[in-house]
């Protein structure tokens, strides 16, 4: 997949409990008025997730999974069948019922750890694939925050599951380093200081830092409260080479992009 110029995508979570309270949408009528807010602002694209994934979250099985993603898909691609979908999932069932119903893309937080099928699956859809490193689940991940260089570790997940995506027949692959999934506050800033290090893999990179508690944490303010410091992330992480931001605020994160792109192109 080329990336020629930076991409919006907007989340929408069916989950009744993300952490961000602006991104829950469980109910239909408030699902299709907040996706269409969310195009209307300037995303190139929406994330559809049934599964909260911060951590500590509680797993819900596939079936009620499937039970609030599907449908909801099914609504987005009726009414706005250019826009391009993806699902936030590690199950490979739910893949396959998301991309009958209209999803294009799939955003898989596990880079395919939790599924085996998930690899295979992919490459017989033939569609995008968004590989993020993680470690465990989100129930588990805060005790897995380890590493002896996490920019190293990171990258070499990535070399190791990109053949691994090669040899499945996965023709398209996004990478995430998975900012707050198995890293600490001080991974997540060593992370973002050395994006540029993610190039050599030749895939696009995706930053998916909105609101999260990097910011809010570190201002000692809640989510709700976060834009202005996600803004600020998101212009380090374009400086850095982020290709695609994964946002909850769609208008501001373009006018970051249309910035950064006049900075870049005025002291080229």
């Amino acid at each position: 997949m080329t990336v020629d110029h930076p991409l919006v995508m907007g989340i929408i979570n069916r989950a009744p409990d993300s952490f961000y309270s602006g991104s829950r949408y469980p109910e239909d009528d408030a699902f299709l008025a907040r996706a269409e807010q969310m195009i209307t602002q300037g995303a190139h694209w929406l994330d559809i997730g049934g599964q909260s994934t911060r951590p500590g979250a509680e797993l819900i099985g596939e079936e009620e999974e499937l039970r609030r993603v599907v449908g909801g898909i099914e609504l987005l691609h009726r009414q706005w069948p250019e826009t391009p979908l993806s699902v936030d999932t590690w199950y490979a069932r739910v893949v396959r019922e998301a991309v009958a119903a209209g999803a294009s893309i799939v955003n898989d937080i596990s880079g395919g750890r939790l599924d085996p099928d998930m690899l295979p699956t992919v490459a017989a859809l033939r569609v995008p694939y968004i590989c993020m490193h993680s470690k465990g689940t989100p129930a588990t991940m805060n005790r897995e925050a380890q590493y002896d260089n996490v920019v190293r570790e990171v990258l070499d997940f990535f070399i190791r599951r990109i053949e691994d995506c090669r040899q499945a027949g996965i023709t398209d692959v996004i990478i995430d380093p998975g900012l707050g999934f198995a890293k600490t506050h001080a991974h997540n800033w060593e992370l973002l200081r050395h994006l540029e290090v993610f190039r050599i893999t030749g895939k696009p990179l995706l930053l998916g830092v909105s609101r999260k508690s990097t910011i809010y944490k570190g201002l000692g303010i809640t989510p709700e409260e976060a834009l202005n410091g996600t803004t600020v992330l998101h212009t380090l992480g374009l400086l850095g080479g982020a290709a695609i931001l994964r946002v909850h605020d769609p208008k501001e994160a373009r006018e970051v992009i249309t910035l950064v792109d006049t900075y870049k192109k005025k002291w080229a």
